[in-house]
């Protein structure tokens, strides 16, 4: 980087734009595409243009720099891949409709890859016959593909988006929990590094597959992740994984259950205002199909089901809610007063909170009809107990008790102990000590490269426009001439001195532009330092601001390049 020619704004390819994009939702949208860093090419498909790409390829080089310093190695893996490795894995109709598939002239299967672990796999039994070869780490930074049903928020959600994907390849669990360590502490240098604020969650798996498995959540307004943080201990994780322990309770004097009328009451919210009971008193029973099968699941009566738990549970089956139809030929089934007393071959899986000995009141599977004091373990049995129930604001930290603080951000990391899974389906296996075969384990690391900069964006823009981390800035000087013909061979003359002195430069000498707007686009743009040749530029002094905190003071030629040269 260093020494690289002075960026004049006169040839620079990149147009400002004073109003929002009309389609613009989020803060990173319409900073990124009014600055000049992106352009919209499709739906869900971006074009990054010079200042956009300069800062891309630096968080390339700080993600490329620490994956180096683990010992990882690079290579290149095609985005374009046959079908049969994810046929292998499931993960071929797993996906669903997000995968992006399609046909060459002669009929063959092919797709374009959202994540690379059965390549990676197939390269590593490739290359890789003796314990003596591992472990060993291999990551890209490539494009992935993701069939998004509705692109959003400019590059933070796109169909194509550039990642780094890292593999660990180990032959023993205590070697993959070393290389998860590892790369989880790269991530924490990468992000610290790009100057994101960031918090690492507990996660689910997900279509990843393994066992343990961490995000790393930028908190954002924009962000379509929420996670629980504890204000009194260190517990965080994504909603999606917290979970909580079934805690039975005495109910010995629990009188029997008893069926009370309740004309008209097929909502929660109907039968507690009839009853004069709080919702929670009650249990809601949702009715779902998985694979067509009816099960039903219970939560307490103020509580919503978060359908996407539900679906993880039963993945990879298809989950989808019943509709009136389901009914029909059912009489165990009364839409409305459904009860899980008398469901019979009904599946009935239910939130910890409905633990064995808690008393409800709950459908009696009649017309107009509820059943008060019907115990769960005593009048009803349940199948499963899974954490379905959406996680709010207050609930008790899983950990320490203490009230949940909810926020939403934005997923710019994810690390998987995978095991044994790919390894098992693509029978990836090398020469032990011993000489017989042993089964590889494995980890998968993820990093959003493009989506990191649209965090960055998020997290660090003011009312004025971006406000990049000196690391990740376009330039490390923006230098505007006010406009005079002076003023302009003052900027040239310090830009030159600076790029001698190895410091990026950005020069507005745009000839018929005001000051007002080279001043406006400098902090749209949103380099750290803005040096201003202005109004004193016959006596050889400029102007420094800092960026974020709008500080100012006026220096010599010498003195600028001396100040910043050293900052």
């Amino acid at each position: 980087m260093a020494n690289a020619p002075v960026q004049r704004m006169s040839q620079l390819m990149a147009k400002t734009l004073r109003d929002d994009p009309a389609d613009a939702e989020v803060l990173s949208h319409k900073l990124l595409v009014r600055a000049g860093y992106v352009r919209r090419t499709a739906a869900g498909v971006w074009s990054w243009l010079p200042l956009g790409k300069k800062v891309l390829a630096n968080v390339e080089r700080i993600v490329r720099e620490e994956m180096d310093a683990i010992g990882a190695q690079e290579v290149l893996l095609p985005a374009l891949l046959p079908k049969e490795p994810y046929e292998a894995t499931g993960r071929w109709e797993e996906y669903g409709p997000e995968l992006f598939r399609l046909n060459d002239r002669k009929g063959g299967d092919y797709l374009l890859g959202p994540t690379h672990e059965e390549i990676f796999t197939l390269l590593v039994k490739d290359q890789c016959t003796s314990y003596k070869d591992l472990p060993v780490i291999l990551y890209q930074i490539q494009t992935k593909f993701r069939d998004e049903a509705r692109p959003r928020a400019g590059i933070l959600r796109g169909r194509e988006f550039l990642m780094k994907d890292s593999y660990s390849f180990d032959t023993e669990d205590e070697g993959l929990a070393a290389s998860y360590a590892l790369h989880r502490q790269a991530y924490q240098k990468v992000f610290e590094r790009l100057g994101l604020d960031y918090r690492i969650c507990a996660a689910t798996a997900g279509a990843m597959g393994g066992s343990k498995s961490e995000e790393f959540l930028a908190p954002a307004e924009a962000g379509e992740d929420t996670f629980a943080d504890c204000p009194n201990c260190d517990f965080a994780a994504n909603t999606e994984a917290i979970t909580y322990a079934s805690q039975p309770v005495d109910s010995s004097a629990v009188p029997a259950a008893e069926e009370i009328p309740t004309p008209d009451t097929p909502t929660i919210e109907t039968l507690a205002a009839s009853l004069g009971v709080p919702a929670s008193a009650t249990l809601k029973n949702l009715l779902v199909k998985v694979d067509g099968e009816i099960v039903a699941v219970g939560v307490p009566g103020d509580r919503e089901v978060d359908m996407d738990k539900v679906e993880a549970h039963f993945a990879p089956a298809a989950v989808e809610l019943v509709t009136a139809e389901d009914f029909t030929g059912r009489p165990d089934l009364v839409r409305g007063y459904v009860g899980p007393q008398g469901l019979g071959k009904v599946t009935y899986i239910a939130d910890p909170r409905v633990a064995p000995g808690t008393a409800w009141i709950t459908g009696a599977n009649k017309e107009h009809t509820h059943a008060k004091n019907v115990v769960a373990g005593r009048d009803f049995e349940v199948d499963a107990y899974v954490d379905v129930v959406v996680v709010r604001e207050g609930d008790p930290c899983p950990k320490c008790g203490t009230g949940l603080k909810l926020d939403r951000a934005i997923e710019i990391g994810h690390i998987f102990q995978l095991g044994r899974k790919y390894a098992d389906a693509l029978k990836l296996d090398v020469l032990g000590q011993n000489g017989k075969p042993v089964r590889v384990t494995m980890g998968s690391y993820g990093i959003g490269v493009s989506r990191a900069v649209a965090a960055l964006a998020e997290q660090s823009a003011d009312d004025k426009g971006l406000c990049w981390p000196a690391e990740v800035a376009p330039a490390d000087v923006h230098v505007v001439a006010a406009g005079k013909a002076l003023q302009t061979e003052l900027a040239l003359d310090v830009s030159e001195k600076l790029r001698a002195a190895g410091l990026r430069v950005l020069v507005d000498d745009r000839a018929g532009v005001s000051p007002g707007v080279k001043f406006t686009d400098s902090e749209l743009i949103g380099v750290p330092k803005i040096l201003v040749a202005g109004r004193r530029s016959a006596e050889g002094v400029l102007e420094l601001k800092d960026r974020r905190t709008g500080e100012r003071e006026e220096l010599t030629v010498d003195e600028a390049v001396a100040r910043l040269t050293t900052a």
